[in-house]
């Protein structure tokens, strides 16, 4: 059984080649490709955020009784970074390269420091207060929901 860092942070490696393909679409392709790309990214991100939001952190709150703590700031960032989503995709659509350019760094930046937190704090917590069963269930959640 794979640890939850390890499948989760694996799960972040792969949004990450998702944002290569989008930054390679806006410089090769014609806007639908681009948008393609960030529309597969962005089912992929929030595929990861409701796996977390519905299974990851109940199980760890219910497990720690922690329900103010870092699950609460990884919700609020999830719900920051999902702010950026649509004037992203309506970017792409405009070519408004300026715009998306500066969003995609926005939005890279937001979720790198997450993805950092949840990597390096959050996700070891889990794997130490989750019981295996609890843990491969989760797994299969994951690995059900990937795109």
């Amino acid at each position: 059984m794979s640890t939850i860092a390890t499948l989760f942070t694996r799960d972040h490696r792969h949004a990450d080649d998702g944002f290569a393909a989008v930054e390679a679409a806006l410089l090769t392709g014609p806007t639908a490709s681009a948008l393609d790309a960030w529309k597969a990214l962005e089912a992929e991100l929030l595929h990861h955020f409701l796996v977390e939001e519905e299974a990851l952190f109940p199980a760890f709150e219910a497990t720690t009784g922690m329900s103010s703590g870092p699950t609460e700031v990884m919700r609020l960032e999830h719900a920051q970074i999902r702010k950026l989503f649509a004037p992203l995709a309506a970017a792409i659509e405009a070519e408004e390269t300026e715009s998306v350019r500066d969003l995609l760094e926005t939005l890279l930046v937001m979720l790198q420091q997450h993805n950092m937190k949840e990597e390096n704090v959050l996700y070891p917590l889990c794997d130490q207060a989750l019981a295996t069963a609890q843990r491969e269930a989760i797994a299969r959640r994951l690995a059900a929901t990937s795109p």
